[in-house]
């Protein structure tokens, strides 16, 4: 534990060793730095890392020591052009004429005295993701993480709570230099002699004055009121693996030099003095890709490990890497899915005002996911409405917090005539600033998405209005989103559980179709709905529904050739009694329920006994919807 902490506290220093051991060989070409990334992936699986490294998420980043080991929980919102930096350099000591060869890898800020025409300099290439907080994270899912982690950076690194200006820090340096090697974003500026990477401008800004600097700055969140910090993350070997809106756990090294921001203003200062045809960027583009390091930290990635969930509560990569321990959790935990299943569904019901059949395809929709598609097909998605929601007691408001409560991620979106006219949802790419403009559809997998659709009124949708039912329509429909390029739109796939709380049938599409049948006499209802919301659930309940849904959208599926004929020979004799009874689209979805109420139950493979449960649920459904549509149709006043 001891050694990781050291690890995390000054990583540079054995980057630094690697490079020096392939350079004594006179071979820096070794392949030390995969030989470095492998010995931190090997450290980082101990049990003890994951709270032996502070996390951005968790730690406000004045209380951070500047290149330490850091992690991030994060979404890869936008993609920047590769730059070149340094990768290799040598100084020169202006007393001794002494050289030394130096690795210019997972820095931002040379050292002094870098001799710019020697020929032992390499120029590199990386590539830069500006990376944000999950969306719409909730916030038992920080609390947990946040409980998880044992790290007090206090301890290690107190930042002074008094800050100097650059020009003051200027003469306090006894070689100050501005040498910098032309478009590398390199600077070089005088660090300690023990090389542990320090600069001796140490950002030392006091959270009041990052709160105020952030209004001025865009850090284009996806969702509105979101909090956290978003990073530069500078990527070294395989970045054609990532993909825009990947989910990853980040581990790198922490850099929020101040020398970043002179940089900054010195090249903004300088490009003003050009001729706009001559630069290489626009001043919009250079705030947007260099803003001060004290709001947006630079994170050095060593390596990163992608998030298949965001539930803290589910085994970590470091247990699924160890299968026997990782198949003991999941036996325990497969043995006790019915038991808890019932459980949820007895609290759900109460949720959902008493109506058990609702709160039976509410569970299927949560634990649905997108796990294959077939050509433009998405296979698994799920989407529920649930109808004839009451406008009383602010009801959806209320069905949306029980499921902020059950899920890791979750977002809800008003459809009022304001929201749909005003908000964007759509990605836009922004070419004077070179970036990729968030919108509220840039969502993580599996991120749970509530439409409440009871908040509509009459009016009059204007043009933004339809381009924003229209990707609603598409996301439900094929699960992707149009990202508008100006001259072009771009597919990007994606997995959204989408949820639709209405009074009547949807506007928009959906999967399944479920009209609420409250149980409770409307003039009650507003003391039932404080009852529920008066007395939450013990956290220990909550913590086995969290686990439970998540670790059902995980399991694998199948279905054996004994049980697939049975199905397609059941399908067969109803077309046989009455072709209009189902059609082909209503068997697609009966197979859907099959495999949702299977997984649900903790059974990997379809049963006779699911899939006579799964008819018999469906024939209720189909029931009470064609009895509503008959009441709507006037045959009752």
């Amino acid at each position: 534990y001891f050694y990781l902490l050291t690890l995390a506290y000054n990583p540079l220093h054995c980057l630094s060793s690697f490079y020096i051991s392939a350079s004594s060989q006179n071979n820096p070409e070794s392949g030390w730095e995969a030989k470095a990334v492998l010995f931190f992936k090997e450290q980082l699986k101990d049990k003890e890392a994951h709270t032996s490294v502070p996390s951005l998420n968790d730690v406000p980043l004045h209380y951070l020591k500047p290149n330490s080991l850091v992690r991030f929980r994060c979404l890869i919102q936008d993609m920047f052009d590769p730059e070149f930096y340094m990768g290799a350099y040598e100084t020169v000591d202006p007393s001794t004429k002494a050289r030394v060869l130096r690795c210019g890898k997972y820095k931002d800020v040379t050292e002094c005295g870098v001799d710019l025409n020697s020929r032992n300099t390499v120029t590199a290439e990386r590539q830069t993701f500006y990376c944000v907080p999950i969306p719409g994270e909730n916030p038992w899912v920080k609390e947990i993480s946040f409980s998880q982690a044992r790290v007090v950076p206090s301890t290690s690194y107190v930042p002074s709570r008094q800050k100097r200006s650059y020009e003051e820090d200027d003469d306090m340096d006894t070689q100050p230099q501005k040498q910098r090697e032309p478009h590398t974003g390199m600077s070089c500026f005088h660090t300690e002699p023990h090389g542990n990477g320090d600069c001796k401008r140490q950002e030392t800004e006091a959270p009041s004055s990052q709160t105020t600097s952030a209004s001025h700055l865009d850090l284009n969140f996806p969702l509105p009121g979101e909090k956290g910090p978003s990073c530069l993350v500078k990527v070294y070997e395989d970045w054609d693996s990532f993909k825009l809106n990947d989910t990853l756990e980040v581990y790198g090294i922490l850099s929020v030099s101040p020398a970043l921001s002179a940089l900054a203003e010195e090249k903004d200062a300088s490009s003003s003095l050009l001729d706009p045809a001559e630069c290489m960027e626009t001043a919009e583009e250079q705030r947007v890709h260099s803003p001060p390091a004290s709001l947006v930290p630079r994170l050095h990635m060593i390596y990163a490990k992608p998030l298949p969930h965001c539930n803290p509560l589910l085994p970590s990569a470091a247990l699924e890497d160890n299968k026997k321990q990782s198949n003991e959790f999941l036996s325990s935990t497969l043995s006790e899915m019915a038991s808890v299943r019932t459980e949820l569904l007895a609290y759900l019901t109460h949720v959902l005002l008493g109506d058990a059949l609702a709160a039976e395809y509410l569970i299927l929709h949560l634990i649905s996911s997108v796990y294959a598609r077939r050509d433009v097909l998405p296979l698994g998605k799920f989407t529920l409405n649930v109808s004839g929601c009451p406008t009383v007691a602010s009801y959806t408001e209320r069905l949306y917090q029980i499921i902020q409560q059950l899920v890791p991620c979750s977002y809800r979106l008003s459809m009022s005539l304001q929201n749909m006219n005003q908000l964007r949802l759509v990605p836009k790419k922004d070419y004077v600033a070179n970036r990729l403009v968030s919108g509220a559809l840039q969502l993580a997998r599996n991120t749970s998405l509530f439409l409440d659709e009871t908040q509509l009124e009459q009016g009059q949708l204007d043009t933004t209005g339809v381009r924003n039912i229209t990707a609603l329509g598409n996301l439900i429909s094929w699960q992707k989103v149009d990202y508008d390029f100006n001259y072009h739109q771009m597919e990007f796939p994606c997995n959204i559980n989408v949820l639709i709380a209405s009074e009547g049938r949807s506007l928009l599409p959906s999967d399944c179709q479920v009209h609420l049948q409250p149980q409770v006499a409307p003039p009650q209802m507003e003391e039932y709905l404080s009852a529920i919301h008066m007395h939450p659930q013990a956290s220990s309940q909550l913590n086995k529904f969290r686990l439970y849904l998540s670790l059902a959208r995980t399991l694998d599926y199948s279905i054996s050739d004994e049980v697939t004929k049975a199905v397609e020979d059941d399908f067969v004799d109803m077309r046989k009694d009455d072709p209009q009874s189902i059609s082909a689209e209503d068997f697609h979805r009966l197979l859907v329920v099959a495999r949702l109420l299977s997984l649900s139950l903790g059974q990997t493979s379809l049963s006779r006994d699911s899939w006579m449960r799964a008819k018999h649920i469906e024939t209720l459904r189909r029931s009470r919807t064609e009895q509503q549509q008959q009441c709507v149709n006037g045959n009752e006043p």
